[in-house]
């Protein structure tokens, strides 16, 4: 049997510490964006667009909203948005204000007429649209009715949709809201 002294038997070195790098986070607008939209569930009930305005994209400094959704939209692929947002980040529309008021005179012309009924649940982040309830019946089952969508596609801000079942048909541009009063008549009148 061999005795080998403690000096002679090789220790293990143990590594000098390495300094960690603390972690690094990154922002994620896509994430951050789908924060700032969302509604509390509450709003379901809503009667008008005014009762709809309580994410952060309503109530935030225009600016930083702003900057939210272009750095969102930043990797190309379209994000859901108002279109009172879309058409201030085009520059088609002065300020949020704006698309709030738009959205308010439109509830004011058809909140008074019958058979108009707003819908709060529109795609993620957008402002409800208004249905003409008396155009869903009519010869046809399982009709969709009239359909009253304000949209960033033209300076009018407002589309109609006429009743329809099957595929949707192209959306008729209306010239605003004295454009809207002209044709209520009109949309009202398809059944």
């Amino acid at each position: 049997m061999t005795v080998v002294e403690i000096g002679d038997v090789p220790t293990p070195r143990t590594p000098a510490p390495r300094a960690v790098a603390p972690p690094r986070l990154e922002a994620m607008p896509g994430l951050e964006w789908s924060n700032a939209i969302e509604l509390p569930r509450v709003v379901t009930s809503a009667g008008k667009p005014a009762e709809l305005r309580r994410a952060w994209v309503h109530r935030a400094p225009e600016q930083q909203v702003l900057a939210l959704y272009r750095a969102a939209c930043a990797e190309g692929e379209p994000v859901p948005s108002p279109w009172w947002l879309r058409a201030v980040a085009a520059g088609t529309l002065p300020s949020r204000e704006d698309g709030f008021r738009i959205e308010d005179r439109i509830a004011q012309l058809l909140g008074r007429r019958p058979g108009w009924e707003f819908v709060p649940w529109a795609a993620d982040g957008e402002s409800g649209y208004w249905e003409f309830l008396p155009s869903e019946g009519g010869p046809r089952a399982l009709r969709i009715p009239t359909t009253l969508l304000t949209t960033d596609r033209h300076t009018g801000w407002i589309d109609v949709l006429p009743a329809h079942s099957g595929p949707a048909p192209q959306p008729i541009a209306v010239a605003g809201l004295a454009g809207l009063r002209a044709r209520l008549g009109e949309f009202e009148a398809v059944r």
